[in-house]
């Protein structure tokens, strides 16, 4: 059967909220302790942040719904190369579709920064502040000599770039409305929760984009399908006794986060082990997709997509090849356009990858769903 093992849900929705009761969580679903009046309070102020910000920015029918900016790619000092991670990814990606005509650079959208005022829709105060300290970051992007540096060149260098793709993520959401589809380049960070980053995740922008359209889309129903190496503990400590959110997770259950208070609340969980291969991996989502498909109907679909599944990651340890990444895709978004009554609408975010060769085979990714007609971009290939 493979080195896998299945936790599956779903579970009813109530008995679920029993099981979560007493989780603890900085996240966005579980405003601070107070009063009703108090509670109310703070929702009317998300709420007016949402509707004030500028992040839903219109985006003309010429441009492909394909989100990026050169912003994305972080830098500082030669240090990002202490990191396995290829902090110029986003920046690969777009070039390889670029030169090889998939895309027309001109055609690309590129989103807006996300201010204080946005990310306070998520994040507490206090998390926001504590990242003027530079050893915070360190510790959450998992490069210590960062801690040595000053402030105002982590800003600038690795999180002005990390809130650039927040801003593309929220966008996604918006596009992916109007017209089916949208893919940032970027994103995806999805270790980090309201209250607290971790795993070179900084700031909630799955939880952002989903807050983005409940709020200004009216979505009420949103599917995450989270098909990174590693559990997303962020999104699941945010969502906590919010039932418009449904979780399908499927990770490697040895490796980081390991976090069981999270686990409660993937509604759909499949834990798998060190060295799944692209068969078992593909023959198990098929199957995931079929019971989800059963248990709940979304309005949107936010698509955490991973690439550390790649046989020779240093960190997700699974032996998942690049045609099965490919494969992977394309079964995901053939959900989306197929397994309702009508399409629903994808956000795919890049999420993980620790190989210089995650960008390529996300590139090939992309192009493949081109040629099979699940997505179309205005390029002349």
């Amino acid at each position: 059967m493979g080195n896998f093992a299945v936790q599956c849900y779903p579970l009813p929705f109530a008995q679920l909220r029993a099981r979560i009761m007493k989780m603890t969580t900085g996240g966005a679903a579980k405003l601070d302790g107070g009063s009703s009046d108090e509670a109310d309070s703070q929702e009317s102020l998300r709420e007016r942040r949402i509707r004030t910000s500028t992040l839903y920015a219109d985006v003309p029918p010429s441009k492909d719904p394909l989100i990026y900016s050169s912003k994305y790619n972080i830098g500082f000092m030669g240090m990002e190369k202490l990191h396995p991670f290829d902090a110029g990814k986003w920046g690969h990606i777009q070039s390889y579709l670029v030169d090889e005509h998939v895309i027309n650079a001109r055609n690309i959208v590129e989103p807006r920064e996300a201010t204080a005022e946005d990310l306070l829709v998520v994040h507490s105060k206090e998390y926001l502040e504590s990242l003027k300290q530079s050893y915070v970051v360190a510790g959450i992007i998992e490069v210590p000599p960062v801690a040595l540096l000053p402030n105002f060149i982590v800003q600038s260098r690795v999180l002005q770039p990390f809130r650039n793709q927040v801003g593309g993520t929220v966008l996604a959401g918006k596009v992916a409305k109007e017209r089916g589809w949208a893919i940032n380049l970027g994103g995806g960070f999805h270790h980090c929760c309201g209250g607290q980053g971790g795993g070179f995740c900084v700031y909630a922008d799955i939880t952002l984009c989903i807050q983005f359209a409940f709020t200004r889309l009216s979505f009420a129903r949103v599917m995450i399908i989270d098909l990174d190496a590693h559990q997303g503990n962020g999104h699941e400590r945010d969502f906590v006794g919010d039932d418009r959110v449904y979780i399908l997770d499927i990770y490697n259950s040895q490796i980081y986060p390991f976090d069981e208070e999270a686990k409660i609340r993937i509604n759909q969980r499949v834990e798998l082990r060190n060295q799944t291969s692209s068969e078992d991996y593909l023959r198990i989502l098929d199957e995931q997709l079929q019971i989800a498909k059963q248990a709940f109907k979304p309005d949107l679909i936010v698509y955490n997509a991973g690439t550390d599944i790649l046989d020779g990651d240093p960190l997700g340890q699974l032996r998942v090849t690049p045609a099965g990444v490919t494969s992977r895709d394309e079964k995901v978004f053939e959900f989306a356009k197929d397994a309702y009554e009508n399409p629903v609408p994808i956000v795919m975010v890049t999420s993980g990858g620790y190989m210089k060769s995650s960008a390529r085979v996300i590139a090939d990714s992309i192009k493949n769903l081109v040629s099979k007609r699940l997505i179309t971009v205005g390029a002349v290939v």
